[in-house]
């Protein structure tokens, strides 16, 4: 039996959130499993919703004492149906991780002592039982920090290539490109001859950007922002966008700005606008709100959802393989994450920490090390 701590995620019946540190107890390995001592998770946006759910994070007041940390928050009512399921139901936190074997089943003994990546969810906590299959030894020489995100930024990235391959488009429009993902996309477009247009908010973030090689950078903030990103389109050619912002304008403006570097300034008027197909992928949430769509680009056009647990579920097993072996050779340069800040699991529950993470900024990305409680 291997004890621990683990970040745990509550809603209760009268709708307070609360998320603590709880103790749990691992069964001995079976024949195909392995204990892993985790010592590193990075903080995904996909973790944030896990933790807090619909809660009023205005709310968020702190309980407990400082060996067992406790944060409450209020979930308003009219969001308590869309929770129902959990209601009651402690959820583990931690989309992705890695760590050392410390035990393992029979079957599993070649991974005595390893260090490896894993993704079983529940990576917030000293120790996690995991099945060997799921486990991807780290190459030699690689930390627990460089291995612990090798699946969601990486494939992710990888996933949006393909998709664009697949689709038979030629170019990509990336927002939030100054992201850890979006420095990856850039890097991989780069290598890959892939006419890539970048859409940042701040002028440090352009500069940062272009001293990595981009060519196309446009600021979402500049007043000329939309006839900039027409002239970087017209560039490239590009007729796939991915926004991790989800709310606001920014997806109809993608469309809008394809329409127009697609329209030849000497053409007829069009009054269902271009044929050429043109399809913007909303994969996040950074913004709150609804969509928006300024209908400017004819009706040659879509926008849906796209999510790395669809994208792989169908793709092959071979294609899977290939992504995730170019992520290893690929470790320590192109899909090497970097982080602003490294806590442990009970700093996670300081509200100040809590409220800087939560607060998601591009560029600014969270470790936790459980081996630091």
């Amino acid at each position: 039996m291997t004890t621990g701590l683990e970040l745990k995620s509550l809603i209760t019946a009268d709708g307070i959130l609360r998320l603590s540190l709880e103790p749990s107890e691992l069964p001995d390995p079976a024949a195909d499993e392995v204990i892993v001592r985790i010592e590193a998770a990075p903080l995904n946006p996909t973790d944030h919703y896990q933790m807090t759910g619909p809660a009023d994070l205005s709310t968020l007041r702190q309980d407990g004492n400082s060996d067992s940390p406790v944060l409450l928050a209020t979930v308003p009512q009219a969001a308590m149906p869309f929770v129902a399921r959990r209601v009651g139901q402690p959820r583990p936190i931690g989309t992705e991780g890695a760590g050392t074997v410390v035990a393992a089943g029979r079957e599993a003994d070649h991974l005595m002592g390893q260090r490896v990546a894993l993704r079983p969810g529940g990576m917030f906590a000293q120790y996690r039982l995991a099945k060997a299959a799921d486990c991807v030894p780290l190459p030699e020489g690689a930390s627990s920090a460089d291995g612990a995100a090798i699946f969601v930024n990486p494939l992710t990235v990888l996933g949006f290539v393909e998709t664009m391959k697949t689709e038979g488009h030629t170019g990509l429009v990336h927002a939030a490109a100054a992201s850890n993902l979006g420095q990856m996309l850039l890097k991989v477009c780069l290598a890959d001859n892939i006419p890539l247009v970048n859409i940042v908010r701040k002028p440090s973030q352009v500069e940062l950007l272009r001293g990595l090689g981009a060519t196309h950078v446009v600021n979402s903030a500049d007043p000329d922002f939309e006839a900039d990103l027409v002239r970087a389109i017209a560039e490239t050619g590009a007729t796939m966008g991915f926004d991790p912002t989800g709310g606001g304008r920014l997806a109809g403006q993608m469309l809008a700005a394809m329409e127009a570097a697609l329209t030849p300034p000497d053409a007829e008027h069009m009054v269902y606008g271009t044929d050429v197909p043109k399809r913007v992928y909303i994969y996040g949430g950074l913004e709150g709100g609804p969509t928006v769509l300024d209908r400017r680009f004819g009706f040659a056009w879509d926008i849906g959802g796209w999510l790395l647990f669809n994208f792989m579920k169908r793709t092959d097993a071979a294609t899977r393989a290939s992504l995730q072996q170019r992520v290893l050779d690929e470790l320590t340069t192109t899909f090497a994450s970097s982080y602003t800040r490294v806590v442990s699991l009970r700093q996670v529950l300081d509200p100040d920490i809590f409220r800087a993470f939560q607060a998601r900024a591009t560029g600014e990305k969270f470790l936790v090390d459980p081996t630091l409680d």
